[in-house]
Formats: structure tokens, C-alpha cells, sequence
């Protein structure tokens, strides 16, 4: 089983990062793209907001959205670590979106299959497979 859809909360800034962008998006590849290509007037356009330095996946929309508000509600210092985190190098992500989401459905199939093969072997899942994967 694949996910049906993936949500994300993503942080954007220029190429002096001098500016920090969060935003919310079911579509990150083309939502980062049209910020590059500056297709939308804007707080991303006037700032010259271009490179994806940071962004979290997640199978709920509402999950995601609570996430964008508390990443905005942060401090810059916070967005600052979050960012050193996953990209301490702060180098652009985009190129790298197509094999996140290659490997993050496999890594579903997977924990998917395992799931299935313990409730077939010993009728029931454990609690935290149940809490993770909402069986």
C-alpha cells in the first residue's frame, strides 16, 4: 500500500539568507519550483526568495498545517537550528525532492508489509505500529 498523498512544510530563503520563507504545500516540487521561477507576486518575489533549505513530510494535511503554524510561530533562532538539522550546508534541496519521495513510499511499503505479516502471524499489530501507521 502507498500513501495516498504526502503533505509538506517546507522553509525557503535567499541566496544571502538574510530572509526565511515557511509555507505549506501537497505538492512541494511544484510549489518550489513556481517560487523559483518567481510565477507568484509576493513576499517570495519581492524577497527574492529561491532556495529550499529545509522540509518535513507528512500523510495528514491537518498534521502539517499544525506544523507550519508552530514553525512560524518560532523564533528565527529556531528555524535556524531546525535547518541546521537537516541541511547544515544550507544548500537547496529541490533537486533532491524526487528521490525523498521515492524513498519515503518504499519506507511505507515496507513498515506496511511488516504491519501486515505481524497481524497475519500474531493476529494483531503492536501499539506503536497502530499509533504510527493509524491501523
Amino acid at each position: 500500500m502507498v500513501a495516498d498523498k504526502l503533505y509538506f512544510v517546507y522553509i525557503m530563503t535567499n541566496a544571502k539568507h538574510t530572509v526565511l520563507y515557511t509555507g505549506f504545500s501537497s505538492d512541494l516540487k511544484v510549489r518550489v519550483w513556481s517560487h523559483k521561477e518567481r510565477l507568484v507576486d509576493g513576499f517570495i518575489k519581492k524577497y527574492h526568495i529561491d532556495m529550499l533549505v529545509y522540509y518535513e513530510a507528512t500523510e495528514s494535511v491537518v498534521s502539517a498545517l499544525e506544523r507550519e503554524r508552530q514553525i512560524k510561530a518560532g523564533s528565527r533562532q529556531d528555524k535556524i537550528n531546525l535547518i541546521n538539522s537537516m541541511n547544515p550546508e544550507w544548500r537547496d534541496l529541490y533537486d533532491d525532492l524526487d528521490t525523498f519521495v521515492c524513498l519515503r513510499r518504499t519506507q511505507y511499503d515496507i513498515a506496511m508489509s511488516d504491519c501486515r505479516y505481524l497481524r497475519e502471524s500474531f493476529g494483531k499489530v503492536s501499539q506503536r505500529k497502530q499509533e504510527v501507521f493509524n491501523l
